[in-house]
């Protein structure tokens, strides 16, 4: 599916401040038709899919990797979403179809949703073992978390803004979301003033309504603080599953896994998380994986 959502790579204050501003309306909306998401879980899975792309278009090397991995005690148990430096992304959930009634203010509640537990940040460079930051979960709303994940095991002062629009029948309206953070470097006085600004933003998802592009949102957040954009991304769902991957993976499992599944007497159905492809192995496929 050709996707129309982007990314803003930008700075502002001079170099002081720099900030990461996306719409992912297409990409949300791809990865709730692939899962057949309920209205929260969609909701959820476009906030951190947001988060992993704006994260991601950070990444240095080609072939780099970051995964968000959410796990709480609630009724959604877990969700990912991994992102590469490309702009792609691609997330699954344990439970996609969970349903609980709205919060007191009418909007989705997400993290009844999701529930206490933790966040990883997973980033995998292919080269060794990966760095894996992990925080405890403030409200599994997701965009605080992944603010807390910043200010606790990256100590970067930021703030992360992430919404999700649904219409009446449930399909994504909009989607997006920023994250701004203050460098090292930067003057004390201005982070009271980007402060006082951020204040101003009570729901990113009533910003999407208004039918802010990224450009204008970056405007509307940064204006104050003469913002430069350094890039621009084109986003999208893509889930690089293959054949060949899954034949690795299923070898990864060990001899008497591979075994037990060849006792079965029958074709086995493998299907990808991330885009519910099925790849079927027949018995004698199965022998052959056996030898390798």
């Amino acid at each position: 599916m050709s996707s129309r959502d982007y990314l803003l790579r930008a700075t502002a204050a001079e170099g002081q401040i720099r900030a990461f501003v996306c719409t992912t309306r297409d990409t949300a909306e791809e990865q709730r038709k692939l899962h057949n998401t309920s209205p929260i879980a969609t909701a959820a899975m476009g906030r951190l899919m947001s988060a992993a792309l704006m994260m991601g278009v950070d990444l240095k090397g080609d072939k780099d990797l970051i995964t968000l991995s959410v796990k709480g005690d609630g009724p959604m148990k877990s969700l990912v979403a991994t992102a590469d430096s490309h702009g792609t992304v691609k997330a699954a959930c344990a439970n996609p179809y969970v349903i609980l009634p709205a919060k007191a203010d009418g909007h989705l509640d997400v993290g009844g949703a999701v529930g206490k537990g933790f966040l990883s940040v997973i980033r995998d460079n292919g080269l060794g073992e990966p760095y894996v930051g992990q925080t405890q979960l403030l409200s599994g709303e997701i965009a605080e978390d992944v603010n807390a994940y910043f200010s606790i095991s990256e100590q970067i002062p930021s703030s992360v803004g992430l919404g999700v629009l649904l219409n009446k029948e449930n399909t994504v309206e909009a989607s997006g979301g920023f994250i701004i953070q203050l460098l090292p470097f930067a003057e004390e006085s201005l982070l009271d003033k980007l402060e006082e600004k951020l204040k101003t933003v009570h729901s990113v998802t009533d910003l999407l309504k208004d039918g802010h592009t990224p450009e204008s949102l970056l405007e509307f957040l940064l204006g104050d603080f003469s913002p430069e954009i350094h890039e621009k991304r084109e986003l999208s769902y893509f889930c690089n599953c293959s054949r060949e991957r899954v034949e690795k993976a299923l070898i990864s499992l060990g001899k008497k896994e591979i075994e037990s599944l060849i006792s079965d007497h029958k074709a086995q159905e493998v299907r990808c998380d991330f885009c519910n492809k099925r790849y079927v192995f027949t018995e004698k496929e199965l022998e052959e994986l056996l030898k390798r």
